[in-house]
């Protein structure tokens, strides 16, 4: 807890823990949902040699360089999105 009850209480031990693993689970999640899609979209599902080729290798590079673009886009519009909202909750309080 913070000096005289006042300001934001710090997370227990147990709650760290617990957002780490959250964290680990998403990153996870994205790491297999990225490996699934670029491995379907670039890699054709008859092997004939053991290494990528150059195409495959191309395709791959492109597909995991727009996974991200597209995940950062995505994760940007949801924070002001969310922060739009919150602004438009804090201005309907007192004095407003």
């Amino acid at each position: 807890m913070s000096f005289l009850g006042f300001g934001k209480p710090q997370p227990t031990l147990a709650e760290k823990m617990a957002a780490a693993e959250q964290e680990l689970e998403m990153i996870t999640d994205m790491f297999n949902r990225l490996t699934r899609s670029c491995h379907n979209k670039c890699i054709p599902t008859d092997y004939k040699e053991a290494d990528l080729n150059k195409g495959e290798s191309v395709c791959l590079d492109r597909c995991v360089s727009k996974f991200f673009d597209v995940n950062i886009r995505v994760s940007e519009a949801m924070q002001s999105q969310s922060q739009a909202m919150r602004g438009a909750q804090g201005g309907s309080g007192f004095g407003a």
